[in-house]
Parts: structure tokens; C-alpha cells; sequence
């Protein structure tokens, strides 16, 4: 099993998106497990992929070609994650705050969500506090995932927070936030529950946000 892994994680990290079809459905068929597959393979890589991104190993193309890679691998297992509800973990409702189109780590963050067992609603970039609040009163999300990459776009999420807070909704949800600019200092100021540095990171968050609702 272990040369499986290990075998996919590489086409991953390679971007070779046209293997992992057939390298995952041999794994399938002999019976790897899911989550070995998602944790030790495919999140492994990207884990990988990010690490050389920040170290500027590779570059956006580079980085976007192993992305589409994993997102090839996750649509061949969703059905499964679908049959196994031991693997639903939750709901996450994501989305880049107003004034922002940026996408690529948000998109980032969705795929390895749901490769991780997470039920994840995209609301796309450029959100208004109103769009956020009306979906999560909607879709009653377990975590609300804000993205911006712009420091002039940072105050939205703040505000997103204190709208959550008037409308008597803060309660019922965990709001996590990424970008480029935004540091851990950033989330306690505007009162979000945790901040992601990465894909990786904002998956493990999500896992520990869900375990303690």
C-alpha cells in the first residue's frame, strides 16, 4: 500500500494529471482505504507543493497544475466519500470577502475539504456581508472560511464577524480566515476562531473546529 501512496503522491507533487485516473482506480480496486488515500497521498502532496511554493521551488503554474491534478483525483473519489458517511466531517461555506476576485487558495482550501470529508458550498469572490449572511442562515454551515489576499479588502472580514454578531448568528458558526496578508494577530483582533496559513493547516483546523462542536 504503501508504494501506492506514495506512487500517487508523486503524480500529485508532478502534476502528471493524466495518470492519476488509472493509479487510483488500481488503488480502489485493492482496497486502499479513503482516507489514507486523501491524508497520506493526495494532501501529503499538495503539503509538498505548498512547502516548495513558499521556499519558491516552483511557481503559480507549477502550483496550479498539481492543484487541478488533486482536484482530478478528489472528483474520482467523491462519489465514494459520498457512500462513506464515517468520513463526513461537516459543512464549510467558503468565499473571497467584497472588493477581492482572487481565488486560487480559496479553491485550494474547498478541494482539500471535501477530499477530506468535508461538505464544502462555494460562494465564489467578491461576497457582500449580506450574500454570507443570508447563505449561512440558508445552508446553517459548521464554519465560515473568508478569504482575501488584498490588505484593502481585510476590513470585510470584520465586518462579516460583527454582521454575524447583530443578526444573532455568531453562535451558530465558526468563521476560520486565510490570504496572503492576514496573520494569526489579525484573526484574535477581529474575533475570528482560527487562521490558516495554507491548505494544509486550514484542514486541520477544520477538523479540530468540527471535533469540539
Amino acid at each position: 500500500m504503501e508504494r501506492i501512496l506514495e506512487k500517487i503522491k508523486d503524480i500529485v507533487v508532478g502534476g502528471r494529471f493524466r495518470e492519476i485516473e488509472a493509479q487510483l482506480e488500481e488503488a480502489i480496486q485493492g482496497g486502499v482505504d479513503l482516507h489514507s488515500l486523501i491524508n497520506q497521498a493526495m494532501i501529503a502532496a499538495m503539503d509538498v507543493v505548498g512547502d516548495r511554493f513558499a521556499k519558491g521551488k516552483i511557481f503559480v503554474p507549477e502550483m496550479l497544475v498539481s492543484a487541478k491534478t488533486m482536484e482530478m483525483g478528489l472528483e474520482i473519489l467523491q462519489p465514494l466519500l459520498k457512500e462513506d458517511e464515517s468520513l463526513s466531517r461537516g459543512s464549510v461555506l467558503l468565499c473571497t470577502v467584497k472588493g477581492d476576485v482572487h481565488d486560487i487558495g480559496k479553491n485550494l482550501v474547498g478541494m482539500m475539504l471535501e477530499g477530506a470529508g468535508f461538505r464544502v458550498t462555494d460562494l465564489g469572490v467578491d461576497q457582500t456581508v449580506e450574500t454570507v449572511l443570508e447563505k449561512i442562515d440558508e445552508i446553517r454551515p459548521d464554519i465560515l472560511g473568508l478569504s482575501a489576499l488584498l490588505t484593502t479588502t481585510m476590513p470585510e472580514m470584520q465586518k462579516v464577524i460583527e454582521e454575524l454578531n447583530a443578526h444573532g448568528l455568531r453562535d451558530r458558526v465558526s468563521v476560520m480566515i486565510g490570504g496572503a496578508p492576514i496573520s494569526a494577530k489579525f484573526a484574535r483582533h477581529i474575533g475570528a476562531d482560527a487562521y490558516g496559513k495554507d491548505a494544509a493547516e486550514a484542514v486541520a483546523i477544520a477538523r479540530s473546529l468540527t471535533a469540539s462542536q
